[in-house]
C-alpha cells in the first residue's frame, strides 16, 4: 500500500467521524425541538394548593422562646389533563414574620396524576424555639390582640410528566397565610386537651 492510499484511508475515517458527529447533533436538536414544541402546547400548569386546617396542640410563648406544636391539612390538585407530577421532596413548616418557627416535617415522595387530589396532614412542631427580641414583642402584642398571623410553606422539588418523558427537578415553594385566633376572638372548635381546630380554606401561593 503506497503513502497515498493511507492518506486517503485517513481522509475517510475523518469524514465518517464528521458525518457520524452532524447526524447526532441533528438528532439532538429535533429531540429537543420537539419536547420543547410538545410542552409548548401542552402548557402544563403549577398544581393549585388550599391550606384546609390547622390544628393548634401547642402554641406557648415566654419571652424570648416560643414551643408550638400543629397538625395541618394541605391539599394539592393537579389541573392538568396531560401532564403528571413527581413530587420528590416537600418540607412543611410554619414561619412568624420571617422566622422559622418548627421543624421542617417531610411528605414521603409521590406521584399525582392527570386531575388528580392529594391531602397530607403532617405534623410541625418546635420546642423552645428563640425568637428575635423584635418577633418576642410583636408576638405578645398578636396574642393580646387575639389573633397571629402564620405562613404555612412547603418547599421542595418537583418533576413533570409528559408521556414517557419525564423532566429534571425543579425547585418547588408554596405559601399559605393562617389567621390563628385566641380567647374570646377565637373561631376553632377544641377537640381534644388542649387542642383547637381551625378551618382556614386558604388558597396558597404556588411558584416553581
Amino acid at each position: 500500500m503506497t503513502a497515498k492510499d493511507c492518506g486517503n484511508h485517513g481522509k475517510d475515517r475523518r469524514m465518517r467521524l464528521r458525518r457520524a458527529c452532524a447526524c447526532l447533533l441533528v438528532f439532538n436538536f429535533i429531540l429537543l425541538l420537539t419536547i420543547l414544541l410538545v410542552w409548548a402546547i401542552l402548557q402544563p400548569t403549577k398544581p393549585k394548593f388550599i391550606l384546609q386546617d390547622a390544628t393548634v396542640y401547642a402554641f406557648n410563648v415566654t419571652p424570648n422562646l416560643l414551643t408550638s406544636s400543629f397538625q395541618v391539612t394541605l391539599s394539592s390538585r393537579n389541573p392538568n389533563d396531560k401532564v403528571g407530577v413527581y413530587y420528590d421532596k416537600l418540607d412543611v413548616y410554619a414561619v412568624y414574620r420571617n422566622q422559622q418557627i418548627t421543624l421542617r416535617t417531610q411528605i414521603p415522595p409521590t406521584y399525582q396524576g392527570h386531575k388528580d387530589i392529594n391531602v397530607w396532614s403532617p405534623y410541625i412542631y418546635g420546642n423552645s424555639v428563640p425568637v428575635s427580641p423584635y418577633n418576642a414583642d410583636a408576638l405578645a402584642q398578636d396574642q393580646s390582640s387575639g389573633t397571629v398571623m402564620l405562613l404555612i410553606k412547603a418547599d421542595g422539588r418537583v418533576r413533570w410528566k409528559v408521556g414517557t418523558f419525564i423532566t429534571g427537578r425543579y425547585h418547588f415553594y408554596v405559601r399559605c397565610p393562617a389567621y390563628i385566633t385566641f380567647g374570646s376572638r377565637s373561631t376553632g372548635i377544641v377537640v381534644g386537651n388542649n387542642a383547637v381546630k381551625y378551618q382556614l380554606v386558604q388558597q396558597c401561593s404556588v411558584s416553581v
